[in-house]
């Protein structure tokens, strides 16, 4: 398969799901996960339009970042440790995985060391699960307004989650709609704008994520895993 043709596909997947729950496919923002794609692949998905791009490791990100199109849309999309930070602020539009408190006043100071603004998405677990990243759903209504108030060098955008990768279609959905339901909390104490992203939805689940509101869904083997060379 070439990578018109799988891009192409995934639109439809995603223009497909829209319909089916009455959204404007364009709401959704497709996040093309490059984490495994070397740069030359990288350049054929930016051959046929593909300007958003989303990285897990801050090395791998930042050396992708020096020597690909400046108008390249980079999301850091994986775990950050805070030593790795002045390896991700300097290019990210976006990081979807702001964990804890501590992570998010570490990206603070570096801001406002530097003089910038980092534009992020408050990670919440809302699975669950012990294996993955993500503010407890019960504290995340708190640790969202401490940022929104306290850290001025941090830019809200909203909130991130990831699924279980199960077959069990009811269990998706239920992590979906807790993060939902986060954003309407929240939408009531803050500005639309602090709220509006809904990063959810991956390779195997993100139609669901898409019929239960995502805003943003990060894909990279449904694009790349059949490219053919």
């Amino acid at each position: 398969m070439e990578i018109k043709e799988s891009f192409s596909q995934i639109f439809e997947r995603i223009s497909d799901a829209c319909k089916r729950v009455g959204r404007d496919p364009a709401e959704v923002r497709l996040v093309a996960v490059s984490k495994t794609i070397t740069p030359d692949i990288i350049m054929e998905a930016y051959g046929v339009g593909q300007r958003d791009f989303g990285e897990n490791r801050a090395q791998d990100f930042r050396d992708k970042a020096r020597v690909l199109p400046a108008d390249i849309q980079w999301h850091f999309i994986g775990h950050l440790q805070s030593n790795k930070i002045k390896y991700v602020v300097p290019k990210a539009i976006l990081i979807h995985s702001v964990d804890s408190w501590e992570l998010a006043q570490a990206l603070s100071e570096y801001c406002s060391k530097h003089s910038r603004q980092s534009k992020i998405l408050l990670q919440v677990n809302t699975s669950g699960e012990v294996s993955k990243f993500g503010i407890a759903p019960d504290k995340a209504k708190e640790i969202f307004l401490r940022i929104y108030e306290e850290l001025p060098n941090i830019s809200l955008q909203g909130l991130m989650t990831m699924a279980p990768l199960t077959d069990n279609e009811k269990t998706i959905r239920s992590t979906f709609k807790a993060l939902k339901q986060l954003q309407e909390k929240l939408g009531s104490r803050v500005k639309e704008e602090v709220v509006s992203i809904l990063s959810m939805g991956m390779t195997h689940d993100f139609e669901i994520a898409i019929e239960e509101g995502s805003t943003m869904v990060r894909i990279g083997t449904a694009l790349f895993g059949n490219i053919r060379r």
